[in-house]
């Protein structure tokens, strides 16, 4: 899939709201995954995430999850069948 579709648009666009600054990349990995558990057809069920942003600084890897989580709403679970996390802070 060459062009991003409405879900990795409204994540990339909740990420961007959610962390100023952040640097991020946010790739479809839903071909990897077509027939498999929790692929709805829609070729976009699953997603990988890497993001850069400071005020993650002193936080451990279970609390920038929840706040990527959290900013993300209910597309992680409900929309996206799953969606690998890597958050990091400048420097790590």
């Amino acid at each position: 899939m060459s062009s991003k579709g409405p879900v990795q648009q409204e994540m990339e666009s909740l990420l961007a709201a959610a962390f100023p600054d952040a640097s991020f990349t946010v790739s479809n990995d839903s071909a990897k995954h077509h027939g498999h558990v929790g692929d709805d057809g829609s070729g976009e069920s699953h997603f990988s995430l890497s993001i850069e942003w400071a005020g993650f600084a002193g936080m451990n890897r279970v609390m920038r999850q929840r706040m990527v989580n959290k900013a993300l709403g209910d597309l992680p679970g409900q929309r996206v069948h799953a969606l690998a996390i890597r958050a990091t802070a400048p420097g790590e």
